[in-house]
């Protein structure tokens, strides 16, 4: 159990420590080695490339190097990736056999690595992360953290401003306060339905119960879709953090993250940081020195598609089988065991937290009149830059295929886009330039 002042103190401590992973003019002898440890580099050998580095660094005793693992970088095509900071140094499609040159080279003579940096879809070799194309447009909020921080250390979360939402929420707010901020904000549900974040709260809460629910929905089965995968492996607390703040807005003591089975990794990290946010007070009782009492626990999806529905998902939490209820009444009159539940997607809760620190006009500043915000997609198909992206919502469909993507293999002539899923459509060229957002696409 941490005091507030001891997060605090470990805020402001690592914060510092950690300040050269976004700035790269800080005045430091100190190196941290990022390697991704997202599902896709994973799969192409990225844990043996971390271990490699962290087996030379300490046969040669080198000192200021920190080799630490991340979430998703975004641009898996490229993978496995290695980023060197403060310097923001890219290096992609990295070996075991790799990792020796780029100590001996980069971390101890100071020389990059050329024939590792990574190449952009003009096939000029550019020397950081932000000078490549596919970064240029876009603006990570729920992928703020991803790449950033090490996923299985909540001092990490904490360093930049994690759980300072939930502490401001619980001290200087009532819960109306805290509806009222989403509602400002304009968040619609990221899960496809694109319903007002602030009204399904504000619906919950004014159902009266003893007992009410707060349901993060992780079953991502829609093929090729990997965002709700990436946020939990990269960054887990923002979704923890954000059912506390969900939980304490609409009276509920008790939250369920439902996930794919299919995600190990993202269990896997999930339980590290729930277990975590109990050893620190964060979550259990009397959270942050308030009377607020807040729990989570994980239940394993076994596959089946239809529990991506909200009320199968409910269903298969209850044991039972996975099948949709008939609506009326709505979950957040009659969900979990017939209590009020609030049931909303990762993405839309990764949003919150940032929503409460910077404000609901900060928030409404970005995107289109109704489509407020960003939107994460996973890039897949025939593009040069496969990946996850994190774009405003208006953004086009040709600036995320091209600008973004790269465009088509071999300057093949780009012929339709599927989004949404199996439930969704395709988009033809002629509708290249439609913007995404909720309104255009439908």
């Amino acid at each position: 159990m941490k005091t507030l002042l001891e997060i605090h103190e470990i805020r402001d401590k690592k914060r510092k420590e950690l300040d050269l992973r976004i700035n790269k003019n800080i005045d430091t002898r100190e190196k941290h080695i990022l390697v991704c440890q997202g599902t896709g580099c994973t799969s192409s050998k990225s844990p043996e490339i971390l271990e490699k580095f962290k087996q030379i660094i300490e046969e040669k005793k080198i000192e200021n190097v920190r080799v630490i693992k991340t979430g998703c970088f975004g641009l898996c095509a490229k993978g496995p990736i290695v980023i060197i900071r403060p310097e923001d140094t890219f290096y992609s499609m990295v070996k075991p056999s790799d990792c020796e040159e780029i100590i001996d080279r980069h971390i101890l003579k100071g020389e990059k690595v050329k024939r590792l940096l990574c190449k952009d879809i003009d096939g000029i070799k550019v020397e950081s992360l932000d000078e490549l194309n596919f970064y240029k447009k876009q603006k990570r909020i729920v992928l703020r953290n991803c790449g950033v921080i090490n996923p299985e250390e909540i001092d990490e979360y904490i360093a930049f401003d994690g759980y300072k939402a939930l502490e401001r929420v619980l001290k200087a707010y009532t819960q109306n306060d805290v509806i009222e901020t989403i509602e400002k904000s304009g968040l619609r549900g990221r899960g496809g339905a694109g319903f007002s974040t602030g009204k399904k709260w504000r619906l919950t809460k004014e159902i009266e119960s003893k007992q009410k629910y707060v349901v993060c929905n992780a079953d991502e089965g829609d093929p090729g879709a990997f965002m709700d995968r990436s946020i939990l492996e990269g960054d887990p607390h923002s979704v923890l953090e954000a059912m506390a703040i969900a939980g304490y807005a609409i009276g509920a003591s008790k939250g369920y993250i439902y996930v794919r089975a299919e995600y190990p990794i993202a269990v896997k990290r999930l339980e590290i940081a729930i277990k975590q946010a109990k050893e620190y007070g964060i979550l259990g009782k009397n959270i942050f020195d308030t009377k607020f009492n807040f729990d989570i626990e994980i239940r394993l999806g076994a596959g089946a598609f239809v529990c991506g529905e909200e009320t199968a998902l409910l269903e298969s939490i209850e044991g039972k089988r996975g099948q949709p209820r008939v609506k009326p009444p709505y979950p957040a009159q009659a969900g979990l065991w017939g209590k009020p539940t609030l049931i909303n997607n990762v993405e839309t809760f990764a949003n919150i937290a940032q929503i409460i620190l910077k404000g609901a006009e900060w928030y409404c500043s970005i995107g289109t009149e109704n489509s407020k915000g960003t939107k994460v997609f996973a890039l897949g198909g025939n593009v040069n830059n496969v990946g996850l992206v994190e774009v405003p919502m208006g953004t086009t469909l040709r600036e995320i295929v091209y600008d973004i993507g790269g465009g088509i293999p071999n300057g093949r002539e780009f012929k339709a886009a599927q989004t949404g899923g199996p439930s969704g459509g395709c988009i033809p060229k002629e509708h290249l330039d439609t913007p995404i957002d909720y309104e255009s696409l439908k």
